[in-house]
């Protein structure tokens, strides 16, 4: 079994099926890109890796272990985090209270502490701006403070939805840069990202989906040299 694996994983929004039986694995250490329309199914995709939406039916497994019958806390627990779309930062919150809010299921301060130092390291422009409201921040910074929270819960699993949405493409680099270092130092990542060319280059494998179906598996390399996933992604 894979590190991390859908297998038919089917989720229902009331009387509306986003997802028909899909089946993924990712495999620890890589980065694994999801791409797709929008309304294809990808963030929900992560909603159901996190807990936050329950699969009809299927299963989705780490190590081995049931995911789909235990609770979003208890997925974080066992070392899955994520950044969701839209940042959803605690605007009337500071940067530090947004980023200890990220460890709230360590109980090491130490620990935490370090983390904390590592993510500073990560991105300067949080440490310059620690003691700021969150809700005062650019998008970029927002964005920054969306990833570093997600990795105060020391994660072996990174969800990543849309990192790069609404920022310049200076900024854009800069964030693709990090989430390479931060793979580097063993955190797999499963990124959903509209900027199909930017996450091939970055991911090790690729998913596509289409109205709630896995219609294409490669290796990244192969997706952004296949004449379909250009056509229709990759803008050529």
């Amino acid at each position: 079994m894979a590190f991390l694996e859908l297998q038919n994983v089917c989720v229902r929004y009331g009387n509306v099926e986003a997802l028909h039986g899909i089946s993924m694995r990712v495999e620890e250490g890589e980065i694994v890109t999801i791409l797709g329309a929008n309304g294809a199914g990808k963030s929900t995709t992560l909603l159901s890796i996190s807990g936050l939406v329950k699969p009809s039916s299927g299963g989705i497994f780490f190590e081995g272990k049931p995911l789909h019958t235990i609770h979003s806390f208890d997925i974080v627990k066992r070392g899955i985090t994520q950044s969701p779309e839209g940042r959803r930062v605690f605007g009337t919150m500071t940067v530090l209270e947004n980023l200890q809010l990220g460890a709230f299921t360590l109980h090491d301060k130490q620990r935490s502490n370090t983390t904390l130092e590592w993510i500073f390291s990560l991105f300067p422009r949080l440490l310059e701006r620690r003691d700021q409201l969150a809700g005062t921040l650019s998008g970029g910074e927002q964005q920054m403070l969306a990833i570093g929270r997600a990795l105060m819960g020391e994660p072996r699993v990174l969800l990543l939805d849309e990192p790069s949405l609404g920022l310049a493409p200076l900024l854009v680099r800069s964030i693709f840069e990090t989430v390479r270092e931060i793979n580097q130092r063993g955190v797999t990542v499963v990124l959903v990202e509209q900027n199909a060319r930017a996450a091939l280059k970055l991911a090790t494998r690729g998913y596509v989906l289409e109205v709630g179906n896995v219609v294409m598996e490669d290796s990244a390399a192969s997706l952004l040299a296949n004449p379909q996933v250009r056509e229709a992604y990759l803008g050529s």
